[in-house]
């Protein structure tokens, strides 16, 4: 078989190579990832999609896009069609049509009944907290139900009653009979359906009861001849389970494999609590740009290179960490830094006035478009006796080593000319309203000809041609960096996650911008326009990452 070489290699491809070499599988190797759809995707579950696709890839299977769609109270078809776009904005593809638990609930019910027959089932009348208080604790052995013995033709003639929906919810649930003193919690007589009359996403009033994941998971491994089912360490003291069924029915057996979940600082990792943000009204949707959804990366500038990269970075373990979230930004740098247009934009404008150039002049100059790719050209840009900077790019009374503009310095404006600054105008309140200097006709193109160095390079917009956008600046949504360390993650967030700023003057060239296109706006950061609140005549752009972590600096 042709192995990938560019694949990383890990303990669960290691397993794979032994399963090839042993011919355990025929050298086939086939793959899952299957998503609950009750929330959109976030960052780890973007890691399993790359870990499950990218090892079918790496040795020539198979994987299957596969919904655990068994609890109709939490799922709707919104999250379905969110997660096939992420999956597929992510760069990779399912050989045939999304798969379904719900697919499989006859075969699950045949199961059932295949179980009951052998005496490894019962129909239970507890109620979940009975259930729960029942089945003791690490230390104590759990307490069989009272009806744990009923006869075979009792147990099914009550199951069928629960799909005819004879019962109301929470009256009876169908429970393996295994051991209520086992070490593993998971086998004290797990609960395997439960009756719940609501209406399926799918298969709308048709079933009244639902497995639960540990039986249905199993299951759908083994119905789509799974090889390898990779799930997350959580699930690792389940496999006994997951083994138990499958022996129990003698049917076809994956084998699973459990591997560390994604722990990003900063960062809350559960679809139920960032669900909570969306419902309190704490973020703008699911999409919005600081959540770690995927959709959310993505509204914000994150590419699928960058994310592949990163999940490649972290590697895949067996022991739970936690990754710092700057190694995801660094992972956003890398790739758009070699391939994202420069175009300048200032944020914060002040106007500055060329005393000595000529009026009503406006020159065109050339600008590289990215000096990391010489092929990327160059582009045309306007100069004029009035221009835009930075506002924190002049100081009246600069500290030593202050190499940006102020009184009587010079410095360069980027592809255009030296300026030195001559005089301050401000207006009735004392702030500085207009900063005049004069230019040098010689230094055309930022570079002088008589040897003089100058320190300080600034960005500028034409005040002659420029068009004007908002710019939202993100920040990390939570303020710690385990948000939960001291109760409510909500208290957390952090209040200066973002910013809007209004009127941004920026090159002309961005009237044309695309949704999908990421500019580095010189010594600003990476910005991409939005691709939700944008429009024609209101352009707004998300800055994806800075160009360089400065928070580290900000909380040491």
């Amino acid at each position: 078989m042709n192995i990938i070489k560019d694949t990383q290699s890990n303990f669960i491809t290691k397993i794979i190579d032994d399963d090839n070499h042993t011919k355990k599988w025929d050298e086939r190797v086939h793959t899952r990832f299957p998503p609950e759809p009750n929330g959109y995707l976030h960052i780890g579950h973007a890691k399993s999609i790359c870990l499950n696709f990218g090892i079918a890839q790496k040795y020539g299977g198979k994987c299957n896009l596969r919904f655990d769609d068994t609890n109709p109270l939490k799922e709707e078809d919104e999250y379905v069609k969110s997660i096939i776009d992420d999956v597929k904005w992510l760069g990779f593809h399912w050989e045939d049509e999304p798969l379904y638990a719900s697919n499989y609930f006859e075969q699950m019910f045949d199961y059932a009944i295949e179980l009951i027959n052998q005496g490894n089932a019962y129909v239970c009348d507890l109620k979940s907290d009975e259930v729960k208080d029942q089945r003791g604790t690490l230390k104590n052995p759990g307490i069989e139900s009272p009806f744990r013995n009923r006869s075979i033709s009792e147990n099914l003639e009550l199951f069928k009653k629960m799909r005819a929906g004879d019962f109301l919810d929470g009256e009876k649930t169908l429970r393996a009979k295994i051991d209520m003193q086992h070490a593993n919690l998971n086998m004290r007589d797990p609960v395997m359906y439960r009756i719940l009359h609501a209406k399926h996403h799918r298969t709308g009033s048709k079933w009244c009861i639902y497995p639960m994941y540990d039986w249905a998971h199993g299951l759908e491994d083994s119905i789509e001849k799974i090889t390898h089912s990779i799930c997350t360490l959580e699930f690792e003291d389940h496999r006994p389970l997951y083994d138990w069924y499958l022996n129990s029915l003698e049917v076809y057996h994956p084998q699973q494999i459990e591997f560390a979940r994604l722990n990003l600082n900063y960062t809350i990792m559960s679809k139920r609590k960032l669900k909570r943000l969306v419902d309190e009204g704490h973020v703008d949707g699911w999409s919005d740009p600081r959540m770690p959804t995927i959709s959310g990366l993505k509204r914000r500038g994150y590419t699928p290179k960058s994310i592949k990269h990163f999940s490649d970075e972290i590697g895949v373990t067996k022991r739970d960490t936690v990754v710092d979230v700057a190694k995801l930004e660094n992972a956003l740098r890398e790739d758009l830094n070699k391939r994202a247009p420069r175009v300048m934009g200032v944020l914060d404008p002040i106007k500055v006035v060329i005393t000595n150039y000529p009026e009503g002049e406006i020159e065109t100059l050339d600008a590289k478009n990215n000096p990391e790719d010489e092929s990327a050209g160059t582009r045309k840009i306007s100069f004029s006796k009035e221009i835009f900077i930075e506002r924190n790019d002049f100081m009246e009374d600069p500290p030593k080593k202050y190499f940006r503009l102020s009184l009587g310095k010079e410095v360069r404006l980027k592809f255009a000319y030296y300026i030195t600054c001559t005089e301050v105008i401000k207006n009735e309140n004392g702030e500085i309203s207009e900063i005049h200097c004069t230019y040098d006709p010689k230094t055309k193109g930022g570079m002088s000809d008589d040897g003089r160095k100058v320190r300080g390079t600034l960005h500028w917009v034409s005040a002659s041609e420029y068009i004007e956008a908002d710019i939202r600046l993100y920040d990390r949504l939570f303020k710690s960096q385990n948000p939960e360390a001291s109760g409510d993650f909500v208290d957390d967030l952090n209040p200066d996650s973002l910013k809007l700023i209004k009127n941004a003057k920026l090159e002309t060239c961005l009237s044309n911008a695309e949704s999908k296109s990421i500019y580095q706006f010189e010594r600003t950061g990476y910005f991409v326009l939005d691709s939700k609140d944008s429009s024609e005549n209101n352009l707004i752009f998300n800055r994806a990452v800075s160009l360089r972590d400065s928070w580290a600096k900000l909380n040491r």
